[in-house]
């Protein structure tokens, strides 16, 4: 087991208020545009953001108070004024002009034009949409919550979603959004993002509605092998039952050791085939 370092949040407050930023990540950016009450428009990124409910859908995104002075920033004043946000979902072909856009300009000052982003009009509410966002929710305001006046404190904004605009590109024939074309980015710790391509997607078996053997009945051998990691653990305990042995399948390599086969085992489950795994270690305990 490795060692830790424990770090407190109010006695280490600066190397803590770091790190949380790199452990709780990867992020989603919630570029919110928003409008006050004379008709002022902000646009700014948050990366405290995500969605917590589908019925009523509800996305909740955090305005921090600025550390420096505890003031309250643009959006969230903007939000006291006139209760409607639109959620612009970030991508990599914008993820420059949206840190552009986090920049504390002068209230007044359209980040819009200072990013070189297109606004355009919503459907249901005041604030513009960013037309090259690949996805834009309409949001009406439901709550704003503050969990404290002090710098750096957040201000939990509950954001229910009237209406959701995706770039019809992005869509199959059945209407579901094709992952790997939306060429997401999120925010990690300091300066660092990342990119969802292609590449780095991969797909997690959800666990059955009837549950699973677990790891903890997962014969001894398998078990405590020392070549198959966790991952590799959780997936072969991702079934209703030990599956039975299938005699007619012949295993196309021989093993000298245990610890090569589960060498094998593993490529297999790192290529998805978990009941081709499952023989293998039937056939060979």
């Amino acid at each position: 087991m490795n060692t830790t370092i424990s770090f407190d949040p109010k006695k280490d407050q600066a190397i803590f208020d770091n790190l949380i930023k790199y452990a709780i990540a990867p992020r989603p950016i919630c570029f919110a545009s928003t409008i006050d009450k004379d008709g002022q428009v902000n646009l700014s990124p948050f990366s405290y953001f995500n969605l917590m409910s589908h019925q009523p859908p509800v996305c909740i995104f955090s305005p921090l108070r600025r550390m420096r002075d505890g003031s309250t920033k643009h959006t969230l004043e903007n939000i006291l004024e006139v209760e409607e946000v639109v959620i612009n979902i970030v991508n990599y072909d914008i993820v420059q002009q949206q840190s552009l856009a986090s920049t504390e300009y002068a209230n007044g000052v359209n980040e819009f034009e200072k990013a070189g982003l297109t606004p355009i009009p919503s459907v249901y509410i005041k604030p513009p949409r960013v037309a090259e966002s690949p996805i834009q929710l309409e949001c009406r305001v439901q709550r704003v919550i503050p969990l404290s006046g002090l710098p750096g404190a957040g201000n939990l904004v509950l954001a229910e979603v009237l209406c959701m605009h995706v770039q019809e590109h992005l869509l199959n024939e059945n209407n579901a959004i094709q992952q790997h074309e939306l060429d997401l980015v999120a925010r990690l710790g300091g300066d660092w993002y990342c990119r969802i391509t292609k590449e780095n997607l991969f797909i997690v078996p959800k666990p059955l509605r009837n549950l699973g053997i677990g790891v903890d009945n997962l014969p001894e051998s398998i078990r405590l092998s020392k070549i198959l990691t966790g991952n590799h653990l959780g997936l072969l305990a991702n079934v209703e039952a030990i599956p039975p042995l299938d005699h007619n399948m012949t295993l196309d390599i021989a093993f000298d050791t245990e610890e090569n086969m589960h060498v094998y085992v593993a490529q297999l489950l790192d290529q998805g085939e978990i009941q081709k795994a499952w023989q293998v270690l039937l056939k060979t305990i």
